[in-house]
This record gives C-alpha cells, sequence and structure tokens, in this order.
C-alpha cells in the first residue's frame, strides 16, 4: 500500500489536533503528515495569555501543550517558523517559506488541513505600527508585549477594543500595576452583550480603577522622536497618553491563502465547510479552527467565532476523516464566558439585534438575584437576561453578568438552546441547590419564569 502524505497548514488547536488524531488512526506507513507553522511554538492555550500578562500564569512554556518537539517524537513532521505562501490546488501541493532563510521549496500533499487561525484586527491608522503597539493572538505576539512590558519605564497603557481580548488584557495590565485607559467605539463595553448588560461592564470597570471611554473613534498612534508610541488620538480631539497600546479590537479569519487559492469563504470571510469539515466542493482539504465559518444553531446560518473549544472539536473531526474514520461537527449556540478582575461575563445564543437580524420576534426578562443563597457569606450579586420567542417561547439566548459562580450558569443555557428547549421547559430543569451555590431558586430558573410571563402576556 502506498503511503500518502497528509499536509497541515498551522501548528496550534484546530492543526495539531487533527494531526494527532490522524496519526492515532494511521501509522506513519499509511500516512506521512507534514505540518507547517510559521510561529515557533505549538498546541498552545491563546486564551491564556493575558492570564500569563497578567502574573496569574507563571511562565510562557506553562500555556504549551506539546511542543514541537514532542509531535514530532509522534510521528509529525512539523516545520515552525515556515510559512506556507501559497496553495496550488490542481498540483496538490503547497509552497512555503522558511522565515529564518528565506529559502522557499513545493511540497505534495494527497490530503491537506487549512487551519492558519485568525489575526487581530489592526485599522489601517496613522503609527499602527509603532513601536509599544501590539496585537494580541498567538504566543509570539504575547512573547513581543511582554518584551515590551519589561522594558517600559512608564505605567501607562491603553487598550483600543473592549471585547473579550480587550477587557482581559485591560484586567491583565492593572495586575501588573499599569494605570489603564480603554477605548471602544460602541455605546457600552463588551460588545458580545446587549448594552444594558454591557453597562454592568462599563460600571463594574470604572469601579476597578479602569477608565473606559465609549463612542471614541481612535485616529491615529502618536509617536515620540524614536518612533515609539506616546498617547492614542480620537476622533474628539482628546490624546490618551501611553507607554503601551494593546489592540483589542477583535480577530478576523486569516484566509488569504484560501481566498487566493479560490476556495469557499462565508460572509464574514472564513472557509466554509460542511458537517465533516470538509472544504465545500474539495474532497481531500478539510479546514477547521478560527479561519473558518460554522452553523449557528439558534439563527440557522454561518458564523464566525473563533473559541479554542471549537478550534479543538474542528481538529478531532478532521483528523477521524482524514484516518478513514467519520466524526461531524454539527454547530455552536455561540457561548463565552470571560472576566474582569472579580466581574464574571457570559453569553450565549442570540443578542436582541441578531434575534432582529434574524427576523424573530422576541420578547426579553432581566432579573437581578445572588449567586448563593442571601443569607451565606460572600453572597453576590448576578444579573440575568434571557431572550425567547414570542410565540412559542422557545430560548433564543441567555446573558449573565455578575460575582463568583455566575459565568458557568450560562452552561446550563448552552445546553438548553442545544437542545431546543422552550423557557417553559428551562422553568422545570432539575438544578442542583445548596445555600454554599444558589438561592433555592436559581436565577437561571427565575429568569426562565420571568420569560414565561413574558411569553404569555405577549400572546
Amino acid at each position: 500500500m502506498a503511503t500518502e502524505r497528509l499536509v497541515v497548514v498551522g501548528g496550534d488547536a484546530a492543526g495539531m489536533s487533527a494531526a494527532s488524531q490522524a496519526r492515532r488512526l494511521k501509522g506513519p506507513a499509511e500516512l506521512e503528515i507534514v505540518a507547517f507553522e510559521r510561529g515557533r511554538f505549538s498546541s498552545y492555550s491563546a486564551c491564556g495569555i493575558p492570564y500569563w500578562v497578567g502574573g496569574q500564569v507563571a511562565g510562557r512554556d506553562d500555556l504549551i501543550a506539546r511542543t514541537p518537539e514532542e509531535h514530532r517524537a509522534r510521528g509529525i513532521g512539523l516545520r515552525t517558523r515556515t510559512e506556507v505562501v501559497e496553495l496550488d490546488l490542481p498540483g496538490s501541493r503547497v509552497r512555503a517559506r522558511d522565515l529564518d532563510t528565506g529559502s522557499e521549496s513545493w511540497t505534495g500533499y494527497d490530503k491537506l488541513v487549512l487551519a492558519t487561525g485568525a489575526r487581530p484586527v489592526r485599522p489601517r491608522l496613522p503609527g499602527i505600527g509603532a513601536h509599544g503597539v501590539h496585537g494580541i493572538q498567538s504566543l509570539d505576539d504575547g512573547q513581543r508585549l511582554m518584551d515590551t512590558l519589561r522594558r517600559t519605564e512608564g505605567r501607562r497603557a491603553v487598550v483600543v477594543g473592549a471585547g473579550y481580548i480587550g477587557v482581559e488584557m485591560a484586567e491583565a495590565l492593572v495586575a501588573r500595576g499599569f494605570e489603564v485607559t480603554v477605548l471602544h467605539r460602541g455605546e457600552q463595553p463588551m460588545a458580545t452583550l446587549d448594552p444594558d448588560m454591557g453597562g454592568l461592564v462599563h460600571s463594574a470597570m470604572n469601579r476597578m480603577g479602569i477608565r473606559t471611554v465609549s463612542r471614541a473613534e481612535v485616529t491615529k498612534i502618536l509617536t515620540d522622536e524614536e518612533g515609539r508610541a506616546r498617547a492614542v488620538a480620537t476622533s474628539a480631539g482628546e490624546e490618551y497618553e501611553a507607554d503601551v497600546v494593546v489592540l483589542g479590537i477583535g480577530v478576523e479569519p486569516r484566509t488569504a491563502l484560501a481566498r487566493a487559492a479560490g476556495l469557499p469563504l462565508g460572509t464574514s470571510g472564513g472557509i466554509l465547510t460542511d458537517l465533516s469539515m470538509r472544504v465545500r466542493g474539495h474532497a481531500n482539504i478539510w479546514s477547521g479552527g478560527d479561519c473558518v465559518e460554522v452553523l449557528d444553531l439558534v439563527a440557522g446560518r454561518t458564523r464566525h467565532i473563533p473559541l479554542g473549544t471549537h478550534a479543538n472539536k474542528h481538529g478531532q473531526v478532521i483528523g477521524s476523516g482524514v484516518g478513514g474514520g467519520y466524526a461531524t461537527f454539527p454547530g455552536v449556540v455561540g457561548t463565552a464566558v470571560s472576566k474582569v478582575c472579580d466581574l464574571e461575563i457570559a453569553r450565549t445564543g442570540l443578542r436582541e439585534r441578531d434575534a432582529l437580524e434574524a427576523g424573530l420576534r422576541f420578547v426579553t426578562a432581566t432579573i437581578t438575584s445572588t449567586n448563593t443563597a442571601g443569607y451565606y457569606p460572600g453572597a453576590a450579586e448576578m444579573t440575568v437576561k434571557m431572550i425567547a420567542e414570542r410565540r412559542t417561547g422557545r430560548l433564543l439566548g441567555v446573558q449573565i453578568v455578575g460575582g463568583a459562580g455566575a459565568a458557568k450558569r450560562v452552561d446550563i443555557a448552552a445546553v438548553a438552546l442545544t437542545a431546543g428547549m422552550t423557557v417553559d421547559q428551562v422553568v422545570s430543569l432539575d438544578l442542583g441547590y445548596a445555600p454554599p451555590f444558589s438561592p433555592v431558586w436559581d436565577p437561571v430558573l427565575v429568569a426562565a419564569r420571568k420569560a414565561v410571563s413574558a411569553v404569555r402576556s405577549a400572546v
């Protein structure tokens, strides 16, 4: 039997999970695996970078699940500091460039996996390339930021953007003793929440000493005579002094290779696949991770939702397909959690504007409760917002902001959304209760009861 060759483009979660799963199913005599990674690291937790920067994680290497050497020892030919710069689909080959020497070479494949990930959004602004301006997506990005923080004598930081990356980096920089200003274009931070819930995050950040400026349109990064960032200017004429600038605007799928090769892309620029993660229309090409769009099970359309949990699952599905097995990735409901200092933030399903865009009629219910029984020491406030379809009562989305124990309650809603449950059915869920963990009526159930009343009143 001739040996097939699998080429993997991208050496992090999706790519190396796919390679590892394929290797479990097929030995080196059946399948040669060659993987290309443009950075120096493989199989690491990008989600952990803010906690390394903030000091909760002791060192960079603690974020690495498996080193390049460990992959090679398992029969995966991983080439780091090597970037694939062209896909030749008719010729079934890729052109790769050694980033240290500049030399290029072609490598043929029988099967191809594209796991090119995402890249930080970098608006085209004067000074955006100055020293001291950092986007955070890869471990290499985190290392460059850490190097800057160690060299910087001043203690002023500006974070541009207030999504997950922005608020987590704001917390990390506060932990390192910086005075932090967060500038963002929206009405409230955390655009993944509705504005009323984002307002709770805004108030909490200000109480924590993080200056948060809404509706701030950044126009340029001002630099000193040595070309280092010294301030961030906005369209309102304000200037915010900075010794370091972190871009937390978000990420976009890294799909230039796919686009140039004519592979199908969705509305957000992510690669489109079927349920087995095969690229649509290409039997021998798979794709997964932050470079793809996935099916939103609630809205019924594809979306770009870059999360490590999805990437690892994609890799397992892809590796199974490459290795001769069969698996599928049915879709997501958009669950995400985060925190800023002692405030936990969670969401799943649709926001109000998502439901409107999907053409759904809906009701909302918002309640405030506590994370434990009110009389139990340390009880902290928690706000839960629930969105339900107006006619059917089908659960559409949940957002939670509160103290310890708030965020992971969103998993209840994630399961309910996946199962297509109504808010009536959510009320009947048999959830665990004891005073240290929740009130007699869990806040999610209280929100569901209120949503049931809203649905009935709207009929």
